[in-house]
């Protein structure tokens, strides 16, 4: 019988927990990854497969309909399969493992490059990674105060009404130079944070962008960081945040200095280095977050 875990799980999961689970994940042989496509006008069949030899393989089916009027726009199912014998061993539900999943992305980054003492954290966009972003922050940075800028005022507004303590922004360039830590969360074809509003030790989560036509910091940004991936495979020549400054010269491939594979390099040497971290997801990260919710789910 396969097993269903549901959004229940919640309760007996941690982010320290899952950060933990990532890196162990990454010790592991690499992960077979693939990803398939099928389109129809606007909406959109994504079908995402890893396979890591000792923990097993998944597969990850997700349904986009952005004409979806009172559903939702997104629907999807995220299934395990047993390592030695290749048997469905649960349905875990698609929405824990998605919002875990790249929270904890990011979260695993800022925990190996963000300076210890970071307390100013800013938020760009205002959506529900961001909301998540808060908590996952908040339980590795217990000082962590947060300030959230949005395209639109009233975004913002109605996250700072829903997350405590939560200041709104009014202007993004005063709100990056003040900021220790800078995640952005947006839809966005183009940069909204330039390379010139940068502090000495600052750290930036990237988050947003996941095509080639998306960016959120400007080729300066990417130059004057130290650069950091979460997998090679699905940032360097498929995100337009590296494609770009790639394309310019502004970066090479040699100036990614490392992904979760490297663990061993992946860290700041100084606290006055700029750090950039780019999310670009994968289903060897879904597996290992969904692996993680199975193992706490049944030992609870």
């Amino acid at each position: 019988m396969i097993e269903s875990v549901g959004r229940e799980a919640e309760g007996v999961m941690t982010w320290v927990g899952l950060v933990a689970a990532l890196e162990a994940g990454h010790l592991l042989p690499r992960a077979e990854i693939a990803d398939l496509f099928l389109y129809r006008d606007r909406d959109v069949l994504l079908d995402r497969a890893a396979w890591i030899s000792g923990l097993g393989s998944l597969v990850k089916v997700a349904n986009v309909f952005p004409g979806n009027k009172g559903l939702p726009t997104v629907n999807g199912v995220v299934a395990l399969f047993d390592d030695a014998t290749g048997v469905p061993k649960a349905l875990v539900d698609f929405h824990l493992v998605t919002k875990w999943k790249t929270a904890g992305d990011s979260l695993l980054a800022a925990s190996k490059l963000a300076r210890r003492d970071s307390r100013r954290f800013l938020l760009v966009g205002a959506g529900t990674v961001a909301r998540s972003m808060v908590e996952a922050y908040g339980s590795l940075f217990p000082q962590a105060e947060f300030t959230v800028w949005n395209r639109s005022r009233a975004g913002a507004e109605r996250m700072a009404a829903e997350v405590p303590g939560l200041a709104v922004a009014e202007d993004l360039e005063a709100a990056v130079r003040a900021a220790d830590v800078i995640c952005t969360a947006t839809m966005s074809t183009a940069p909204l944070i330039k390379g010139d509003w940068l502090q000495p030790g600052q750290h930036l989560d990237l988050i947003g962008a996941y095509n080639p036509r998306m960016r959120e910091v400007d080729d300066r940004a990417m130059s004057r960081a130290r650069v950091f991936v979460d997998a090679r495979a699905t940032t360097l020549h498929h995100i337009g945040e590296l494609i770009e400054p790639l394309a310019s010269g502004a970066i090479t491939e040699a100036d990614v200095v490392a992904d979760f594979y490297e663990m061993g390099a992946y860290a700041r040497r100084s606290e006055e280095e700029i750090t950039i971290a780019k999310n670009g997801g994968g289903a060897h990260l879904d597996l290992m977050t969904a692996d993680y919710i199975l193992r706490q789910w049944r030992a609870r």
